[in-house]
């Protein structure tokens, strides 16, 4: 008998999009009787549910199982489905993703061949929405000055690596470490994923395991998504402080700097002219980005919504670990006198 699978799914409201990524799992190249998805609902009030069970009710050979998430977290909703799923291996996926027809079959293979704790794959990021600032928030999130070195959003040779998004994982593993951390409501994949380098496990980053991604539509959605992402790495590095990356120090030492010069500039000239220093040669480089990144896709318009794109993703997500860090300092300070 070959290993059974469990696929989890956190989930809540995703009617309009929950159906596609069933779709895919069904047509994964996997035996269905080797599989099992677990779908972890956060008490969805859109239809979800009962999408979920007419696509159950088309497609009896594909085992599909809903359970209650009532804490409504990514973590919590991952815990619940691994906690009463089955497979001796566990593929966690996302409602906004649609995996490649060979995803679970090439993720066994790593998984196999390495002999990895956990393994990924690439991003194909795609806008959600129609517009022209939906391309180039997709475009920027793709880029290396909007993904850092985050392998799996711009492409790379296989190796070793910090994270990797979604994950497989042996159950052993999972046994070994323990679950995600319920505490971190954002980030608790890369806290998982130290863990199990921490235990002596290989995070794996395989290109040939690939999904579908599809980034924000607008720029007040992304800018939400990494105010949430940027606070939650604070508090992760406040647990870790030595998992931090110098990647991860550029935004929110660019938005520091900013706001002392902009502190400055009112009592010490010199203080201008290193801001307007800084802006334009920030304004310039996201500037040349978009330019070229137009020009390799065809699509004129980049250059003018990929510098903004980029700019709120940094000054979001970097003011969002510095305010992180600093009320984390705030309360804790409250709790010692």
């Amino acid at each position: 008998m070959k290993e059974l699978v469990s696929v989890i799914i956190p989930c809540r409201n995703e009617a309009n999009t929950i159906r596609l990524l069933l779709a895919a799992i069904e047509a994964q190249t996997v035996p269905k009787e080797r599989l099992e998805v677990v779908v972890a609902d956060g008490m969805s009030t859109d239809g979800t549910r009962a999408a979920i069970a007419a696509f159950a009710g088309d497609h009896p050979d594909l085992a599909i199982r809903v359970v209650d998430n009532h804490e409504r977290s990514i973590p919590a909703a991952l815990n619940r489905a691994i906690e009463v799923s089955r497979g001796e291996f566990v593929i966690r996926l996302d409602a906004h993703s649609v995996p490649q027809p060979d995803y679970v079959e090439r993720c066994l293979a790593a998984l196999k061949a390495t002999g990895a704790a956990n393994v990924g794959g690439a991003w194909e990021i795609r806008p959600s929405g129609e517009g022209w600032i939906a391309r180039a928030i997709a475009a920027a999130a793709a880029h290396p000055l909007g993904a850092g070195d985050a392998r799996y959003r711009y492409g790379g040779k296989p190796g070793a690596v910090d994270t990797v998004p979604f994950g497989a994982f042996p159950r052993a593993w999972l046994e070994r470490v323990g679950r995600f951390d319920e505490s971190l409501l954002t980030n608790e994949d890369y806290e998982l994923n130290l863990r199990l380098r921490q235990a002596g496990g290989t995070v794996w980053y395989d290109p040939a395991i690939r999904s579908t991604y599809f980034a924000r539509a607008d720029l007040a959605a992304l800018a939400r998504q990494y105010w949430r992402y940027g606070y939650w790495k604070a508090q992760m590095l406040r647990r870790y402080p030595g998992s931090l990356r110098w990647r991860q120090l550029l935004p929110p030492l660019f938005v520091l700097t900013l706001l002392i010069l902009l502190a400055a500039a009112a009592a010490w000239p010199p203080a201008r002219w290193l801001l307007a220093l800084q802006l334009v040669a920030y304004v310039g480089a996201t500037a040349a980005a978009g330019i070229v990144a137009g020009i390799r896709r065809g699509d004129g318009l980049l250059a003018l919504g990929f510098p903004p794109a980029l700019w709120t993703m940094h000054l979001a997500w970097g003011g969002a670990v510095l305010w992180g860090l600093l009320r984390g300092r705030l309360t804790r300070g409250d709790r010692t006198t």
